[in-house]
């Protein structure tokens, strides 16, 4: 099967060969990709390399934090790809984004203010999970509106902490 997988303006094709084999834009990969006990927590093998990655669903976005670093991918099979290209559904770059917690943490730092203008890849928030720093990033260009957390405070997985416009 075949995906499209959307990380910021980015899309990546994806190919499931097998079991422990994927293509990912024309390059093969080993994989092995197990759960670690009952939380979204996984071990992930990339050609011998090793990860520890949190992945969670949320609405139409998969959530991914690996290597303290947060990502929104939106992943779509080709024929989903297909009507939602013909049928002229988009995400709007102009509609706001809400960044939630990726899971139940500790928010460490926020190093933006309401009306500041931020840049794709600015630090949002520092999120402290599983005795890790996460640098939470702007997926887009905006201005921020409604910090909703403050440092030191506790999040929920999926607490909306602050949102961009």
């Amino acid at each position: 099967m075949k995906y499209v997988t959307t990380i910021g303006d980015t899309e990546f094709l994806v190919e499931i060969l097998d079991e422990r084999r994927v293509i990912v834009d024309d390059t093969v990969y080993d994989v092995d990709f197990n759960s670690l006990s009952d939380q979204p927590v996984y071990s992930l093998l990339i050609d011998g390399r090793s990860y520890e990655a949190y992945v969670s669903s949320a609405d139409d976005t998969w959530n991914v934090l690996i290597l303290g670093r947060f990502y929104p991918a939106i992943v779509e099979d080709e024929r989903e790809k297909r009507l939602h290209a013909a049928s002229g559904s988009t995400v709007f770059i102009g509609a706001d984004f809400h960044l939630k917690s990726p899971m139940p943490g500790l928010v460490v730092e926020i190093p933006v203010l309401n009306g500041q203008e931020v840049q794709q890849g600015d630090i949002l928030l520092v999120l402290e999970s599983m005795k890790m720093q996460n640098e939470l990033k702007s997926p887009r260009d905006g201005t921020i509106t409604h910090v909703r957390v403050q440092p030191g405070e506790s999040v929920e997985k999926d607490q909306i902490m602050l949102s961009v416009v």
